[in-house]
């Protein structure tokens, strides 16, 4: 009993200094973005001038708009891709198809870098002018794949006889996906979303390649103000990205969550659903 208890008091203090390790800096950064000082090495008082001075910042605000733009339109552009996708996954299992899952996700697993000079160069080669419409496109390559593999893991929960058992009875393509099909997996596709929003909202590699004149992303303006040096201003604003990236986290979870909560609580459509298809 004593070996037990001195393992789990063992196994907890571990875990609190990973989570020490992995959040203090950025504590200290929110601690700091109240600082009534500019000098980041001293502590002189409580403010929240630097908060006021952000919305105040022209630069800032118009960064904050290109990245809630591109973010916006990116996720549009991943839900209908990477949904699309993680269907036809779904229908065709082959062995083409399975080769085919893979590749679309390697923007996962390909260093940013890597996409962000390749995009440019796929700009550069069509002769596209950067923009925010590169951004865009640059950030739907990977936030795709994210939403494919959020959706394709819904889909596996699914019993692909509930599909053929109402075009069976007379439901077409359509009506069988919108009203069977869809209901189910939309958890998934509004989580899916949520990431790649939060992905793409955060992103600064693939946008630093991709941006053009007048397309200054909140990565890209904080990463600017930093070369001036760390100001309580750059904390402030690297503290609302960061609330911002976790409310979509948690927001992400809550969908995934609940979506496995209502499965468990709601019939499963049967047969005699389709019937009324």
């Amino acid at each position: 009993m004593y070996r037990t208890r001195t393992g789990l008091w063992g196994l907890t203090i571990l875990a609190l200094l990973v989570y020490f390790f992995l959040y203090a800096p950025i504590l200290l950064m929110m601690v700091y973005s109240f600082n009534d000082s500019r000098l980041n090495v001293t502590w002189q008082g409580f403010t929240l001038q630097w908060y006021r001075s952000l919305w105040q910042n022209t630069h800032v605000l118009e960064a904050l708009g290109n990245s809630l733009v591109a973010a916006l339109a990116s996720t549009l552009l991943s839900v209908a891709l990477g949904t699309t996708a993680a269907y036809g996954f779904y229908r065709f299992r082959q062995k083409a198809s399975r080769l085919l899952e893979g590749l679309i996700f390697i923007p996962l697993v390909v260093p940013d870098v890597v996409l962000g000079v390749s995009m440019l160069m796929l700009f550069v080669l069509l002769d596209v002018n950067l923009g925010l419409h590169t951004i865009t496109v640059s950030h739907s390559v990977f936030g795709t794949a994210y939403v494919a593999v959020v959706v394709r893991s819904r889909l596996a929960t699914l019993d692909l006889n509930l599909e053929q058992a109402a075009m069976d009875l007379g439901a077409d393509w359509w009506n069988c996906f919108r009203r069977v099909i869809f209901p189910l997996i939309l958890p998934g596709v509004v989580a899916g979303g949520l990431l790649a929003f939060t992905v793409s909202m955060d992103d600064f590699v693939v946008t630093f390649f991709t941006a053009g004149v007048g397309s200054t992303t909140l990565p890209l303006r904080i990463y600017s103000m930093l070369k001036l040096g760390v100001s309580p201003e750059v904390n402030a604003l690297s503290t609302l990205l960061v609330i911002v990236i976790i409310f979509l986290l948690l927001a992400t979870q809550l969908v995934l969550r609940g979506g496995s909560n209502t499965d468990k609580r709601k019939r499963r459509p049967t047969i005699n659903d389709a019937k009324n298809l």
